[in-house]
């Protein structure tokens, strides 16, 4: 059996909220309960499991492969937000998107400060 990531635990204060913001954003179906968790299923089997916290959430990152036909309504529905977003981790260039290997690529941060990310090409892909 070959090693693969299965789910991880997205800390938050509200779960549904969350959740709830990242499918809506991603355009992925709605979360699912799962005990104490709020369970987002991405297409490649893996899955984010959003449980709540009271204590102080370090951000983490997240990023999400997605193809050139799904980034352009993923960036609708963050404009639609109003969601800051850069081109790069550091945040030094608001509201531009990279072109890292060919593809486009860009952040934006989640109801909790974790650090999201879409790209469509693999970093180190070329191009």
């Amino acid at each position: 059996m070959s090693v693969q990531l299965n789910h991880t635990l997205v800390l938050c204060y509200d779960k549904q909220r969350s959740a709830t913001f990242l499918t809506e954003i991603l355009g992925l179906p709605v979360p699912h309960p799962f005990g104490p968790f709020l369970v987002v299923e991405l297409s490649n089997g893996v899955s984010l499991d959003f449980y709540e916290t009271q204590g102080e959430i370090a951000g983490q990152h997240y990023a999400f492969l997605v193809s050139e036909d799904e980034f352009d309504p993923i960036f609708d529905r963050i404009r639609k937000h109003g969601l800051q977003y850069w081109a790069d981790p550091g945040q030094h260039r608001p509201g531009e998107i990279n072109h890292n290997d060919g593809g486009r690529g860009m952040y934006f941060k989640d109801p909790n400060g974790h650090l999201l990310e879409i790209i469509t090409r693999p970093y180190g892909s070329g191009g």
